[in-house]
């Protein structure tokens, strides 16, 4: 009976500790993570391969944007030109109305023909308001009908907290989004690769061989200060503050940073390469497939490929923290039901990573490897009599 008594005193002494000691490591990690931020409104950090949010600060506050908003417009266009409805070398011409856009601005004049390209590229690195409206027009008939777009977007993202009036950002009523919503819209921005060639650019001429001039120098200073740096959006206005989506890639891992009100730019900078550098400095991703890998071979009815391959979205990885063990896994396929006729890009189905525990830890989207279409009877004739043909000999 003393020997259980013993037993139990030295218990009683050593849990405090351990539970000190648990505690102590807990407010140590979020004395770390609330010292990110302290000045933005909001702000949210995560990782672009498996959405895993790794810090937020009232993510789903909503708030002013400013030029943030830009990036739903980016993805617009973008999505307009792979679609083939425009090209990046039609030529544009401008209207009085997008001409009179103030604030950023490339100095678009009434009537003056720009291509796509090179209005895109004033969007994506001087954050143009014209260029924005101009291209608005062109795809939509008017920034009205295009906000529209936009909206239907956030709609189809499944975003709850966002809305837009118009399409550049400027301060008006009815007009805000969230840090959470802004990072998702970013993700989604982020799978049309070709937004990085030109948010990765720190300087360039717009009219370059014209008496007009004009030098485009990035709002984003980030894709020069900060290693691995390569865009993505700045915002600023008066009820906004200042802006900034951010992303970065090492080691095949790409995160994402918002920060939403901050006071300056210098601030709204340090803080976003804070979020940045806290994600990098103890996080790392385990890829196990890349992105087009081929998962499946399919064969569909009525199909005009008689073999269909099934591929990667995106990279299959598995997010952690460095100083966790190797977690073992494995992938299960599921597709959805496949109705002809399917694009390439168009989501088919899921590849779910599964620990030991059958616990989903990462998900990536598949889609087809071409564009596939229904087949016409007389093309379903002809393989039916090569199959008949086939299988005699």
């Amino acid at each position: 009976m003393k020997r259980f008594i013993m037993i139990i005193l030295c218990l009683s002494l050593f849990i405090p500790f351990v539970v000190s000691a648990q505690t102590e490591e807990k407010e140590e990690e979020n004395k770390e993570t609330t010292n990110l931020i302290t000045n933005a409104k909001s702000g949210i950090l995560l990782d672009y391969d498996s959405g895993t949010v790794i810090f937020e600060k009232k993510a789903d506050t909503k708030l002013s944007i400013a030029s943030l908003t830009k990036m739903t417009a980016q993805i617009i266009i973008l999505e307009n030109i792979e679609q083939g409805k425009i090209k990046w070398d039609d030529i544009i011409t401008v209207s009085e109305n997008a001409a009179s856009f103030g604030g950023s601005q490339i100095y678009l004049e009434p009537n003056e023909k720009m291509s796509v390209e090179d209005l895109f590229k004033g969007i994506s690195v001087a954050s143009a308001n014209d260029a924005t409206v101009a291209m608005a027009e062109a795809i939509a008939g008017s920034e009205e009908e295009f906000v529209k777009l936009m909206n239907k977007k956030v709609e189809e993202l499944g975003l709850k907290n966002t809305h837009f009036s118009n399409c550049t950002g400027l301060d008006v009523d009815n007009h805000y989004s969230t840090a959470r919503d802004l990072s998702v819209i970013a993700r989604e921005l982020l799978s049309h690769e070709k937004i990085l060639e030109f948010s990765s650019i720190y300087e360039d001429y717009l009219r370059e061989d014209t008496e007009n001039k004009f030098w485009l120098v990035n709002t984003n200073k980030l894709v020069r200060q900060y290693q691995g740096a390569d865009g993505l959006k700045t915002g600023h206005t008066d009820a906004a503050g200042y802006c900034l989506a951010a992303t970065a890639k090492k080691n095949d891992m790409r995160l994402i940073a918002i920060v939403l009100g901050e006071e300056n730019s210098k601030v709204r900078n340090s803080e976003t390469m804070a979020l940045l550098d806290y994600g990098f400095d103890l996080y790392e991703v385990n890829v196990i497939q890349k992105k087009d890998t081929k998962i499946d071979t399919l064969t569909l009815d009525k199909a005009d490929k008689e073999n269909v391959d099934i591929v990667l979205k995106e990279n299959v990885s598995i997010f952690k923290k460095k100083t966790d063990k190797d977690i073992d896994y494995t992938t299960q396929l599921q597709l959805n039901e496949i109705k002809l006729p399917v694009k390439q890009g168009d989501t088919v189905g899921k590849v779910l990573v599964k620990d030991n525990n059958n616990k989903t830890i990462a998900t990536t989207e598949v889609t087809v490897k071409e564009d596939i279409k229904k087949i016409h009877l007389l093309g379903l004739y002809i393989r039916n009599l090569k199959e008949i043909f086939t299988s005699a000999i």
